[in-house]
């Protein structure tokens, strides 16, 4: 029964509601501190409406589970009872759910495998169901999103709490000597009260509902896991990788292919006899043509002897040819490499040439500075 714990949820905010009541005196009528009722009562109205929409949230989540539950059931019985795959009964039946997002699911997954199902039933291509109804939709039936984060909720509520009743109790706390500071005592008591009571209860639905969504979380996932195995196994479509009409070509070619073999099995012994026929006919009619194109074969025969000759003298003519080309590449190749030679020795010279020509300048310079010198003297 861990889908009806949330069941204990209401129970015990009720009674967390009527203890702080009592506490704060309201069923004797001994109030003592108006902002303490206030403050947990404010609180308590919060923490109610997050369990109230929680608790609905579970209501929708526990009915969409008992509905796989159901049909799981229904599969398994109507299997057993027939000894069949139900697909034919489930491809095309509407409502298969109570639940309309199921539903919805399901009527999406029957289109997916109706893209894949040929005129005659067959479907050539599969989907796991769990494409369609998995953990992720119970997440959304059952706001996953929103009920993970109550339980941290609660505890900051009750932190919170603590922390606004030692604010209450401290502002009301003054005085500098040991009389004054004794007339404050009730008012930070009563802020302390506030502190350890939103702190108490804040902590405790906090634990009781994390417990609670957890349990019935799991148990939505069994059932979920319950209704996808009975699924696979009742009534998931089967698949054949090959169409219906390929199958019964390939049988037909079988078939063709079995009747030849027996024909030719039929002709075996007549064959024989027409290939030795078929033999001296050829042979015959060889002899015949020899005897008709003997002398032309010949004259033939002599065209060609002399074609190949003088092919032969050609080939002999041009691998001389070749050879003489070759030796006149050789030939202008040094003479090539001569010449290359012969400019870098005119450079050379040039280079000598020009080397004597300055030195014959200096000389040359010097001797008429000589004479100058030797005039004037």
């Amino acid at each position: 029964m861990k889908n009806k714990l949330y069941y204990m949820l209401p129970v015990l905010y009720i009674s967390v509601f009527a203890f702080i009541l009592y506490v704060n005196g309201v069923f004797t009528g001994d109030i003592n501190s108006v902002s303490n009722l206030i403050i947990n009562v404010g609180f308590l109205v919060v923490i109610g409406i997050l369990l109230l929409i929680s608790c609905i949230s579970f209501s929708r989540l526990n009915e969409a589970t008992d509905d796989l539950v159901s049909v799981s059931n229904e599969m398994n019985n109507r299997r057993e009872a027939f000894q069949k795959n139900l697909w034919s009964e489930y491809r095309q039946k509407k409502d298969v759910f109570s639940n309309l997002l199921l539903n919805q699911q399901f009527e999406k997954y029957q289109r997916r495998i109706a893209v894949h199902t040929t005129s005659k039933g067959t479907v050539t291509e599969g989907c796991p169901i769990e494409e369609y109804i998995n953990e992720d939709l119970l997440d959304q039936i059952g706001h996953t999103y929103f009920n993970s984060a109550i339980s941290g909720t609660m505890t900051g509520l009750g932190i919170l709490g603590t922390f606004l009743g030692l604010s209450l109790g401290m502002s009301s706390f003054s005085g500098n000597d040991i009389f004054a500071v004794s007339d404050n005592i009730a008012p930070l008591l009563d802020g302390m009260k506030v502190a350890f009571h939103t702190s108490v209860y804040g902590i405790f639905f906090s634990l009781v509902f994390t417990l609670v969504y957890r349990s019935l979380m799991s148990d939505a996932y069994e059932k979920l896991s319950f209704f996808l195995s009975s699924f696979r196994e009742c009534a998931a479509p089967v698949v054949s990788p090959v169409d219906e009409d390929l199958s019964t070509m390939l049988i037909y070619q079988a078939n063709m292919a079995n009747s030849l073999k027996t024909m030719m099995d039929l002709m075996k012994g007549n064959a024989e006899e027409q290939i030795k026929g078929v033999d001296k006919i050829v042979q015959l009619f060889t002899y015949r043509m020899s005897d008709m194109l003997g002398n032309d074969l010949e004259k033939l025969g002599r065209n060609l002897s002399h074609a190949c000759e003088a092919q032969s003298i050609y080939a002999s003519n041009f691998q001389k040819l070749e050879e003489s080309t070759r030796q006149l590449l050789e030939a202008s190749r040094i003479m090539n490499e001569t010449m290359n030679l012969t400019l870098k020795k005119e450079r050379e010279i040039e280079k000598t040439l020009s080397g004597l020509s300055e030195d014959l300048s200096s000389e040359l310079y010097a001797f008429s500075r000589m004479r100058n010198m030797y005039e004037k003297q």
